[in-house]
């Protein structure tokens, strides 16, 4: 893609037709803050700078971005500071790509409790490879993973289910726990069994959704209303246990460096990119999907489509666990590095090290190998940030 703009944005789809959905459609105001934001992203109601040539005088306005972790425009740079930092702490050792989904017949019910059944997703999920991993059959020691939450298809339909990338071994602690070995994955070709990872992770899952739904911790709407009847429950709740749920594990990566950058693919990600967007007339919205494919949405439809994946406000969606979990980063990673021979842990970049528009260009570069302080106009001179009220520069004639 390289420093090319897309020809369509997201964004384009809300200005044209977000005002006639809101009127016909009631928000939730975490939908409400998305919209608004891709909308307002990097244009003048946001502010900024901007930036002038100090050889030709070639003046850009450059508009603040929104941030929303939704905006298909604020997630390279976010995503390039994250893999920094992970890369500065993980294990180098192999690494396994596991994926829990949760059933079709539980989306309608998840659409209506979103925070709650997305939490036990992540607590079934990783409390099966905590407990295989531990499981001296299997491993018998402490795993590492990541775990990020999607809950979109190709299509945007609503389909939740989390990517998890899985050390292939583990740390194992010595009596009194002054010493530990790493043990790796015997055979290496696969992690754990995945019928075995499937019916345990179901378990998990259905038991702490039975214990939520006694609780009164559950919300019963829309295709899911019946559900609050119990015998209706009942026959829901044996269908889910009689099924065999879908854990798909891939073999082994290479090493944590590639892995993480594979990793970091999914971690930022939102529902579509606006580089997926092809075309947008009297038919709808038109978009990539799978295998050169396309589908082709009404403009309503894409817009609702794309709101399902809305987060509620503050729900982390990237989770660490076992040695990558925040208490075991001074003390079991460290053994679990001196275990592989690294003796040492890089600090992450401090954050604040440079400026806002600084650290942003040297990301952009990075990333792109796109220089934003060289001039795109002289191509000699460098472009200089100043305030976006600031009255060009006058001339005397010669």
């Amino acid at each position: 893609m390289g420093s090319e703009r897309p020809k369509l944005e997201v964004a384009d789809i809300f200005r044209a037709h977000g005002q006639t959905y809101r009127a016909s459609h009631a928000l939730t105001p975490d939908q409400a803050r998305v919209m608004r934001a891709i909308e307002t992203c990097r244009t003048a109601s946001l502010g900024g700078h901007v930036d002038v040539c100090d050889q030709c005088h070639f003046r850009r306005n450059a508009y603040n971005s929104c941030r929303n972790r939704h905006c298909p425009k604020c997630q390279n740079l976010a995503q390039a500071n994250w893999l920094d930092r992970q890369m500065a702490r993980i294990p180098k050792t192999n690494y396994f790509h596991v994926v829990f989904t949760l059933p079709g017949e539980l989306r309608g019910l998840g659409l209506h409790n979103r925070k709650r059944l997305f939490d036990l997703l992540f607590e079934a999920a990783s409390g099966t490879l905590i407990e295989l991993g531990h499981d001296e059959k299997h491993l018998g020691a402490l795993l590492g993973f990541t775990a990020v939450l999607h809950t979109w298809t190709r299509d945007l339909s609503f389909h939740p289910h989390l990517h998890c990338i899985v050390t292939g071994g583990g740390l194992r602690l010595a009596l009194g726990q002054t010493d530990a070995d790493w043990v790796s994955r015997p055979g290496g070709r696969y992690l754990f069994p995945v019928k075995v990872m499937s019916r345990l992770f179901r378990g998990k899952f259905m038991a702490a959704l039975v214990q939520a739904r006694d609780n009164g911790e559950i919300v019963f709407g829309g295709r899911s209303t019946a559900l609050a009847e119990d015998d209706v429950w009942a026959a829901f709740k044996d269908k889910l246990y009689r099924k065999e749920w879908v854990v798909y594990a891939k073999r082994p990566f290479g090493g944590a460096e590639g892995v993480y950058k594979y990793l970091g693919r999914y971690t930022h990600r939102v529902g579509i990119s606006n580089y997926r967007l092809q075309a947008i007339d009297e038919s709808g919205v038109r978009f990539s999907t799978k295998d050169g494919k396309s589908v082709t949405l009404k403009c309503e439809e894409f817009i609702r489509r794309f709101l399902l994946h809305v987060l509620p406000k503050g729900f982390v969606k990237i989770r660490h666990y076992g040695l990558l979990a925040p208490p075991n980063l001074g003390t079991k990673l460290v053994l679990a590095h001196k275990a592989l021979d690294k003796y040492a842990i890089v600090s992450p970049p401090t954050a604040g090290e440079a400026s806002g528009v600084e650290e942003w260009r040297i990301t952009v570069l990075k990333l792109t190998g796109v220089d934003l302080t060289r001039c795109p106009q002289c191509q000699t001179g460098t472009m200089i940030p100043e305030p976006l009220s600031r009255p060009p520069p006058s001339r005397v004639a010669a």
